[in-house]
């Protein structure tokens, strides 16, 4: 597998699915919000259509616009507590890169309120430099302004940056901020469509990403 420039010293990730084991309990999730709000959920929908902008979902769906801001809320609640994962080889190849001295952060569509609290439960805050949520944007993805938000926070320049993602609408985010793109292959619905975004390297598996950094 390729190097990478050595001129790259900071790697954004995604959180959700690149880093975070939590498909399964996100499609649960939306099925038990779904069925609250007396709604039916369509699966194949839900299959075809994924995307980290859930509001997409959500439209896909049917589900009225005045129910949104609800449907979040029993999104999180749907979503419990469990002790929060990271994918196979997530935790080390993480805590590799920091020793290499890259420096690390999330750039996530996640609501701040479980995104941090899993972070913090991982116990990775001295590990992530910045990590931008939901609430920290207008603009969600594949709209640039995440990224932007992270590198300014960090004052880090697009040259320097790298994006790690699951999804297509990371790696089109990505791009749109003119940075450099790994797609990893994910349980989510949505990275059946990763390859075709042409992100600048694909892979399997996250732990791959200390075979180029």
């Amino acid at each position: 597998m390729p190097m990478f420039d050595r001129s790259i010293t900071t790697i954004l990730f995604d959180w959700d699915g690149t880093l975070a084991d939590s498909a399964r309990r996100g499609y649960i999730a939306f099925q038990e919000t779904f069925q609250e709000l007396g709604l039916a959920f369509d699966c194949d929908i839900y299959e075809r259509i994924y995307s980290p902008n859930w509001y997409l979902i959500y439209e896909a769906m049917g589900l009225p616009r005045a129910y949104w801001e609800k449907a979040d809320r029993l999104w999180i609640q749907h979503y419990g507590h469990e002790p929060p994962q990271l994918v196979g080889g997530g935790h080390q190849t993480v805590m590799e890169l920091r020793h290499r001295g890259y420096l690390l952060g999330v750039v996530s569509s996640g609501s701040a309120c479980r995104i941090r609290r899993e972070v913090d439960e991982l116990f990775l805050p001295s590990v992530f430099g910045v990590v931008i949520c939901s609430e920290d944007t207008v603009n969600k993805k594949p709209h640039p302004e995440g990224l932007e938000k992270a590198m300014r926070s960090i004052n880090r320049s697009r040259e320097v940056c790298v994006y790690v993602g699951d999804s297509p609408e990371d790696i089109e985010m990505s791009k749109r901020a003119g940075l450099l793109s790994v797609g990893v292959r994910s349980e989510y619905p949505g990275c059946k469509r990763l390859p075709n975004a042409g992100p600048d390297l694909y892979m399997d598996s996250i732990i791959q990403l200390l075979e180029c950094f």
